[in-house]
Protein backbone atom coordinates (compact mmCIF):
# COMPACT_ATOMS: atom_id res chain seq x y z
CA UNK A 1 0.00 0.00 0.00
CA UNK A 2 1.24 3.51 -0.81
CA UNK A 3 0.95 4.78 2.75
CA UNK A 4 0.30 2.82 5.94
CA UNK A 5 0.59 5.74 8.35
CA UNK A 6 -2.18 5.82 10.92
CA UNK A 7 -4.72 8.63 11.05
CA UNK A 8 -7.94 9.16 12.94
CA UNK A 9 -11.44 10.44 12.18
CA UNK A 10 -12.82 12.33 15.17
CA UNK A 11 -16.52 13.26 15.36
CA UNK A 12 -18.09 16.09 17.34
CA UNK A 13 -19.78 13.62 19.71
CA UNK A 14 -16.39 12.25 20.75
CA UNK A 15 -16.38 9.16 18.51
CA UNK A 16 -12.86 8.31 17.31
CA UNK A 17 -12.24 5.96 14.39
CA UNK A 18 -8.70 4.86 13.53
CA UNK A 19 -7.65 4.09 9.99
CA UNK A 20 -4.81 4.31 7.51
CA UNK A 21 -3.79 7.34 5.50
CA UNK A 22 -3.95 7.92 1.76
CA UNK A 23 -3.85 11.18 -0.13
CA UNK A 24 -2.25 14.05 1.80
CA UNK A 25 -0.88 13.19 5.23
CA UNK A 26 -2.37 16.18 6.98
CA UNK A 27 -5.29 17.26 9.17
CA UNK A 28 -8.58 18.68 7.96
CA UNK A 29 -11.97 19.60 9.46
CA UNK A 30 -15.47 19.84 8.03
CA UNK A 31 -19.00 18.42 8.08
CA UNK A 32 -19.05 14.63 7.84
CA UNK A 33 -21.63 13.42 5.29
CA UNK A 34 -22.14 10.26 3.26
CA UNK A 35 -22.87 9.39 -0.36
CA UNK A 36 -24.32 6.09 -1.55
CA UNK A 37 -23.15 6.50 -5.16
CA UNK A 38 -21.43 3.37 -6.50
CA UNK A 39 -19.26 5.19 -9.06
CA UNK A 40 -18.33 8.72 -10.05
CA UNK A 41 -15.87 9.72 -7.32
CA UNK A 42 -13.81 12.00 -9.65
CA UNK A 43 -17.00 13.91 -10.51
CA UNK A 44 -18.20 14.01 -6.90
CA UNK A 45 -14.90 15.18 -5.45
CA UNK A 46 -14.74 18.05 -7.95
CA UNK A 47 -18.38 19.07 -7.41
CA UNK A 48 -18.26 22.49 -5.66
CA UNK A 49 -21.41 21.53 -3.72
CA UNK A 50 -19.16 19.31 -1.54
CA UNK A 51 -17.07 22.29 -0.39
CA UNK A 52 -16.13 22.00 3.27
CA UNK A 53 -17.36 18.43 3.73
CA UNK A 54 -15.61 15.25 4.80
CA UNK A 55 -17.17 12.71 2.47
CA UNK A 56 -17.87 9.11 3.47
CA UNK A 57 -18.34 6.78 0.49
CA UNK A 58 -20.53 3.76 1.22
CA UNK A 59 -19.36 1.75 -1.79
CA UNK A 60 -16.77 -0.68 -0.36
CA UNK A 61 -14.00 -0.37 -2.99
CA UNK A 62 -12.76 3.05 -4.06
CA UNK A 63 -9.87 4.05 -6.30
CA UNK A 64 -9.84 1.05 -8.62
CA UNK A 65 -10.26 3.12 -11.80
CA UNK A 66 -7.96 5.99 -10.83
CA UNK A 67 -8.52 9.59 -11.90
CA UNK A 68 -9.14 10.61 -15.53
CA UNK A 69 -6.72 12.53 -17.65
CA UNK A 70 -7.33 16.29 -17.55
CA UNK A 71 -8.50 17.63 -20.90
CA UNK A 72 -9.89 21.11 -21.55
CA UNK A 73 -12.71 21.63 -24.04
CA UNK A 74 -14.57 24.92 -24.44
CA UNK A 75 -12.49 26.29 -21.54
CA UNK A 76 -13.72 23.65 -19.06
CA UNK A 77 -12.61 20.15 -18.13
CA UNK A 78 -14.11 17.42 -20.28
CA UNK A 79 -14.00 14.83 -17.49
CA UNK A 80 -14.24 16.66 -14.15
CA UNK A 81 -16.85 19.00 -12.66
CA UNK A 82 -14.44 21.81 -11.74
CA UNK A 83 -10.73 22.56 -11.70
CA UNK A 84 -10.10 21.39 -8.12
CA UNK A 85 -11.03 18.89 -5.41
CA UNK A 86 -13.55 20.56 -3.09
CA UNK A 87 -14.05 18.04 -0.28
CA UNK A 88 -12.16 18.55 2.99
CA UNK A 89 -11.45 14.85 3.40
CA UNK A 90 -12.38 11.39 2.12
CA UNK A 91 -13.37 8.32 4.15
CA UNK A 92 -13.54 4.87 2.53
CA UNK A 93 -13.61 1.22 3.53
CA UNK A 94 -11.09 -0.24 1.07
CA UNK A 95 -8.74 1.94 -0.97
CA UNK A 96 -7.40 0.27 -4.12
CA UNK A 97 -3.82 1.34 -4.76
CA UNK A 98 -3.82 -0.42 -8.11
CA UNK A 99 -6.08 1.13 -10.73
CA UNK A 100 -6.99 0.36 -14.31
CA UNK A 101 -8.94 2.49 -16.78
CA UNK A 102 -8.25 3.56 -20.36
CA UNK A 103 -8.42 7.25 -19.43
CA UNK A 104 -6.74 7.12 -16.01
CA UNK A 105 -3.71 9.37 -15.54
CA UNK A 106 -2.96 8.91 -11.82
CA UNK A 107 -4.13 7.20 -8.67
CA UNK A 108 -6.79 8.66 -6.39
CA UNK A 109 -4.20 8.96 -3.62
CA UNK A 110 -1.80 10.90 -5.84
CA UNK A 111 -4.61 13.20 -6.92
CA UNK A 112 -5.76 13.92 -3.37
CA UNK A 113 -2.18 14.56 -2.27
CA UNK A 114 -1.70 17.05 -5.11
CA UNK A 115 -4.73 18.96 -3.79
CA UNK A 116 -3.62 18.62 -0.12
CA UNK A 117 -6.72 16.59 0.79
CA UNK A 118 -6.40 13.80 3.39
CA UNK A 119 -8.02 10.41 3.04
CA UNK A 120 -8.59 7.61 5.54
CA UNK A 121 -9.30 3.94 4.73
CA UNK A 122 -9.79 0.68 6.63
CA UNK A 123 -12.84 2.33 8.17
CA UNK A 124 -16.15 0.61 8.95
CA UNK A 125 -18.14 2.90 6.68
CA UNK A 126 -21.33 0.91 7.30
CA UNK A 127 -21.16 1.73 11.01
CA UNK A 128 -20.31 5.35 10.25
CA UNK A 129 -23.15 5.78 7.76
CA UNK A 130 -25.70 4.27 10.15
CA UNK A 131 -24.49 6.68 12.82
CA UNK A 132 -24.89 9.69 10.51
CA UNK A 133 -28.37 8.52 9.46
CA UNK A 134 -29.48 8.14 13.06
CA UNK A 135 -27.83 11.20 14.57
CA UNK A 136 -27.53 13.42 11.51
CA UNK A 137 -24.57 14.93 9.69
CA UNK A 138 -22.07 16.16 12.24
CA UNK A 139 -18.82 18.04 12.43
CA UNK A 140 -15.61 16.04 12.31
CA UNK A 141 -11.93 16.10 11.51
CA UNK A 142 -9.19 13.87 10.15
CA UNK A 143 -6.06 14.16 12.31
CA UNK A 144 -2.60 12.64 12.43
CA UNK A 145 -0.60 11.79 15.57
CA UNK A 146 1.40 14.99 15.04
CA UNK A 147 -1.23 17.32 13.63
CA UNK A 148 -4.56 18.17 15.26
CA UNK A 149 -6.94 21.02 14.47
CA UNK A 150 -10.22 22.31 15.94
CA UNK A 151 -13.62 21.37 14.55
CA UNK A 152 -15.13 23.83 12.09
CA UNK A 153 -18.67 24.23 10.77
CA UNK A 154 -18.41 25.08 7.04
CA UNK A 155 -22.08 26.09 6.95
CA UNK A 156 -21.18 29.21 8.93
CA UNK A 157 -19.02 30.35 5.99
CA UNK A 158 -20.12 31.83 2.70
CA UNK A 159 -18.98 28.78 0.76
CA UNK A 160 -20.55 30.06 -2.46
CA UNK A 161 -18.17 33.03 -2.45
CA UNK A 162 -15.28 30.57 -2.22
CA UNK A 163 -16.28 28.51 -5.28
CA UNK A 164 -17.90 31.06 -7.61
CA UNK A 165 -16.11 32.34 -10.71
CA UNK A 166 -14.01 35.50 -10.18
CA UNK A 167 -15.34 37.46 -13.16
CA UNK A 168 -17.69 37.33 -16.12
CA UNK A 169 -16.95 34.58 -18.66
CA UNK A 170 -18.49 33.91 -22.07
CA UNK A 171 -19.08 30.62 -23.89
CA UNK A 172 -20.62 29.71 -27.22
CA UNK A 173 -22.39 31.79 -29.87
CA UNK A 174 -25.87 30.25 -30.07
CA UNK A 175 -29.21 31.87 -30.73
CA UNK A 176 -30.37 32.07 -27.08
CA UNK A 177 -28.65 34.46 -24.64
CA UNK A 178 -28.51 32.71 -21.28
CA UNK A 179 -27.05 34.17 -18.07
CA UNK A 180 -25.70 31.55 -15.66
CA UNK A 181 -25.36 32.69 -12.05
CA UNK A 182 -22.36 30.70 -10.80
CA UNK A 183 -22.83 29.68 -7.17
CA UNK A 184 -20.51 26.71 -7.66
CA UNK A 185 -21.64 25.42 -11.04
CA UNK A 186 -20.76 21.92 -12.20
CA UNK A 187 -19.08 21.76 -15.59
CA UNK A 188 -21.68 19.37 -16.97
CA UNK A 189 -24.36 22.03 -16.53
CA UNK A 190 -22.32 24.27 -18.81
CA UNK A 191 -21.90 21.38 -21.28
CA UNK A 192 -25.65 20.67 -21.28
CA UNK A 193 -26.48 24.29 -22.01
CA UNK A 194 -23.84 24.70 -24.74
CA UNK A 195 -25.14 21.56 -26.48
CA UNK A 196 -28.45 23.39 -26.87
CA UNK A 197 -27.37 26.31 -29.05
CA UNK A 198 -26.90 29.03 -26.46
CA UNK A 199 -24.65 32.01 -25.94
CA UNK A 200 -23.72 31.62 -22.30
CA UNK A 201 -22.66 34.41 -19.95
CA UNK A 202 -21.36 33.07 -16.63
CA UNK A 203 -21.39 35.62 -13.80
CA UNK A 204 -20.23 35.56 -10.14
CA UNK A 205 -22.72 34.78 -7.39
CA UNK A 206 -23.07 38.43 -6.31
CA UNK A 207 -23.15 39.99 -9.80
CA UNK A 208 -26.16 42.13 -10.72
CA UNK A 209 -27.23 40.23 -13.82
CA UNK A 210 -30.34 42.40 -14.21
CA UNK A 211 -28.17 44.95 -16.01
CA UNK A 212 -27.45 42.45 -18.81
CA UNK A 213 -29.37 41.74 -22.00
CA UNK A 214 -30.45 38.11 -21.85
CA UNK A 215 -33.26 35.75 -22.88
CA UNK A 216 -33.18 33.35 -19.94
CA UNK A 217 -31.64 33.06 -16.49
CA UNK A 218 -30.03 29.95 -15.00
CA UNK A 219 -29.31 29.48 -11.26
CA UNK A 220 -26.58 26.94 -10.53
CA UNK A 221 -25.91 24.43 -7.82
CA UNK A 222 -23.54 25.27 -4.99
CA UNK A 223 -22.50 24.51 -1.40
CA UNK A 224 -23.69 25.48 2.03
CA UNK A 225 -26.55 27.45 3.53
CA UNK A 226 -28.51 29.39 0.86
CA UNK A 227 -29.28 32.20 3.31
CA UNK A 228 -25.63 33.33 3.08
CA UNK A 229 -26.29 34.39 -0.54
CA UNK A 230 -28.17 37.59 0.30
CA UNK A 231 -26.90 39.47 -2.75
CA UNK A 232 -27.93 36.69 -5.13
CA UNK A 233 -31.36 36.52 -3.54
CA UNK A 234 -31.78 40.29 -3.89
CA UNK A 235 -30.89 40.28 -7.59
CA UNK A 236 -33.12 37.25 -8.16
CA UNK A 237 -36.05 38.97 -6.45
CA UNK A 238 -35.77 41.72 -9.08
CA UNK A 239 -35.72 39.15 -11.89
CA UNK A 240 -38.82 37.41 -10.49
CA UNK A 241 -40.73 40.67 -10.86
CA UNK A 242 -40.24 40.32 -14.64
CA UNK A 243 -41.24 37.52 -16.99
CA UNK A 244 -38.01 36.18 -18.51
CA UNK A 245 -37.66 32.38 -18.07
CA UNK A 246 -35.67 31.21 -15.05
CA UNK A 247 -34.40 27.69 -14.32
CA UNK A 248 -32.59 26.64 -11.13
CA UNK A 249 -30.81 23.46 -10.05
CA UNK A 250 -29.93 22.34 -6.49
CA UNK A 251 -28.90 25.51 -4.60
CA UNK A 252 -30.76 27.31 -7.39
CA UNK A 253 -34.12 26.02 -6.15
CA UNK A 254 -33.31 27.13 -2.61
CA UNK A 255 -32.37 30.63 -3.81
CA UNK A 256 -35.57 30.80 -5.87
CA UNK A 257 -37.59 29.66 -2.87
CA UNK A 258 -36.08 32.37 -0.67
CA UNK A 259 -36.36 35.09 -3.33
CA UNK A 260 -40.07 34.42 -3.86
CA UNK A 261 -40.78 34.75 -0.13
CA UNK A 262 -40.44 31.17 1.03
CA UNK A 263 -37.99 29.54 3.44
CA UNK A 264 -35.41 26.76 3.60
CA UNK A 265 -34.25 24.37 6.32
CA UNK A 266 -31.36 21.99 6.95
CA UNK A 267 -31.96 18.31 6.33
CA UNK A 268 -30.91 15.79 8.97
CA UNK A 269 -28.27 14.13 6.80
CA UNK A 270 -29.02 15.42 3.28
CA UNK A 271 -29.34 13.63 -0.04
CA UNK A 272 -26.06 12.59 -1.64
CA UNK A 273 -26.25 9.76 -4.15
CA UNK A 274 -27.12 8.76 -7.72
CA UNK A 275 -30.24 6.81 -6.82
CA UNK A 276 -32.72 9.27 -5.31
CA UNK A 277 -36.30 8.57 -6.55
CA UNK A 278 -38.52 11.56 -7.28
CA UNK A 279 -42.09 11.85 -8.54
CA UNK A 280 -43.49 14.60 -10.71
CA UNK A 281 -46.45 15.92 -8.76
CA UNK A 282 -49.86 15.44 -10.35
CA UNK A 283 -48.60 12.43 -12.32
CA UNK A 284 -47.35 8.89 -11.79
CA UNK A 285 -44.05 9.72 -13.50
CA UNK A 286 -41.06 8.77 -11.36
CA UNK A 287 -37.37 9.33 -12.04
CA UNK A 288 -34.08 8.19 -10.53
CA UNK A 289 -31.89 11.22 -9.92
CA UNK A 290 -28.44 12.35 -8.86
CA UNK A 291 -28.42 14.60 -5.78
CA UNK A 292 -26.01 16.46 -3.52
CA UNK A 293 -27.50 18.86 -0.97
CA UNK A 294 -28.00 19.41 2.74
CA UNK A 295 -30.78 22.03 2.66
CA UNK A 296 -34.28 22.03 1.19
CA UNK A 297 -37.19 24.36 0.39
CA UNK A 298 -40.04 24.29 2.91
CA UNK A 299 -43.16 23.64 0.85
CA UNK A 300 -45.43 24.86 3.65
CA UNK A 301 -44.13 28.42 3.30
CA UNK A 302 -44.35 28.84 -0.48
CA UNK A 303 -46.45 31.85 -1.61
CA UNK A 304 -49.83 31.08 -3.18
CA UNK A 305 -48.64 31.80 -6.74
CA UNK A 306 -46.08 28.98 -6.49
CA UNK A 307 -46.57 25.21 -6.41
CA UNK A 308 -44.60 22.01 -5.99
CA UNK A 309 -43.24 20.29 -9.09
CA UNK A 310 -41.43 17.17 -7.78
CA UNK A 311 -41.22 15.36 -4.45
CA UNK A 312 -38.69 12.94 -3.00
CA UNK A 313 -40.20 9.45 -2.69
CA UNK A 314 -37.95 8.50 0.23
CA UNK A 315 -38.85 11.29 2.64
CA UNK A 316 -41.44 13.50 0.89
CA UNK A 317 -39.19 16.56 0.77
CA UNK A 318 -39.44 19.19 -1.95
CA UNK A 319 -37.63 18.32 -5.18
CA UNK A 320 -39.08 21.00 -7.47
CA UNK A 321 -41.13 24.20 -7.56
CA UNK A 322 -42.65 26.36 -10.28
CA UNK A 323 -44.58 29.56 -10.67
CA UNK A 324 -48.21 29.01 -11.64
CA UNK A 325 -48.30 31.64 -14.40
CA UNK A 326 -44.72 32.74 -15.17
CA UNK A 327 -41.91 30.64 -16.78
CA UNK A 328 -39.99 30.09 -13.53
CA UNK A 329 -39.10 26.61 -12.25
CA UNK A 330 -36.35 24.86 -10.33
CA UNK A 331 -35.40 21.37 -9.16
CA UNK A 332 -33.43 20.11 -6.18
CA UNK A 333 -31.84 17.19 -8.05
CA UNK A 334 -29.20 17.27 -10.81
CA UNK A 335 -30.68 16.64 -14.29
CA UNK A 336 -27.19 17.06 -15.78
CA UNK A 337 -25.98 14.13 -13.61
CA UNK A 338 -22.17 13.54 -13.96
CA UNK A 339 -22.19 11.21 -12.28
CA UNK A 340 -25.51 9.44 -12.23
CA UNK A 341 -28.59 8.85 -14.39
CA UNK A 342 -29.71 11.31 -17.06
CA UNK A 343 -33.45 10.55 -16.84
CA UNK A 344 -34.30 14.21 -16.29
CA UNK A 345 -31.94 15.94 -18.71
CA UNK A 346 -35.04 16.86 -20.72
CA UNK A 347 -35.55 19.73 -18.25
CA UNK A 348 -32.86 21.68 -20.09
CA UNK A 349 -34.97 21.31 -23.24
CA UNK A 350 -38.05 22.49 -21.33
CA UNK A 351 -36.13 25.57 -20.17
CA UNK A 352 -34.93 26.42 -23.68
CA UNK A 353 -38.45 25.86 -25.03
CA UNK A 354 -39.74 28.44 -22.56
CA UNK A 355 -37.00 30.81 -23.72
CA UNK A 356 -38.08 30.27 -27.34
CA UNK A 357 -41.70 30.98 -26.40
CA UNK A 358 -40.71 34.11 -24.47
CA UNK A 359 -38.70 35.46 -27.39
CA UNK A 360 -41.54 34.80 -29.84
CA UNK A 361 -43.86 37.03 -27.82
CA UNK A 362 -41.48 40.00 -27.73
Amino acid sequence: MENTKLVKLVLADGTEIEGKSFGAYTASAGEVVFSTAMTGYPENLTDPSFRGQILVLTYPMVGNYGVPMEQIEQDISSALESSQVHISGLVVSYYSEEYNHWNASQSLSEWLAAHDIPGIYDVDTRFLTKKLREEGAMLGKIVTPDHDIPLHDPNEDNLVAQVSVDGVKHYGSGKHKIVLVDCGVKNNIIRCLLERDVELTRVPWDYDFNQLDYDGLFLSNGPGDPTTCEKTIGHLRTALAGDKPIFGICLGIQLMGLACGGSTYKLKYGHRSHNQPVRQLGTNKCYVTSQNHGFAVDMKNLPAEWEGLFENLNDGTCEGIRHKTKPFFAVQFHPEAAGGPVDTEYLFDDFLASVETYKSTK
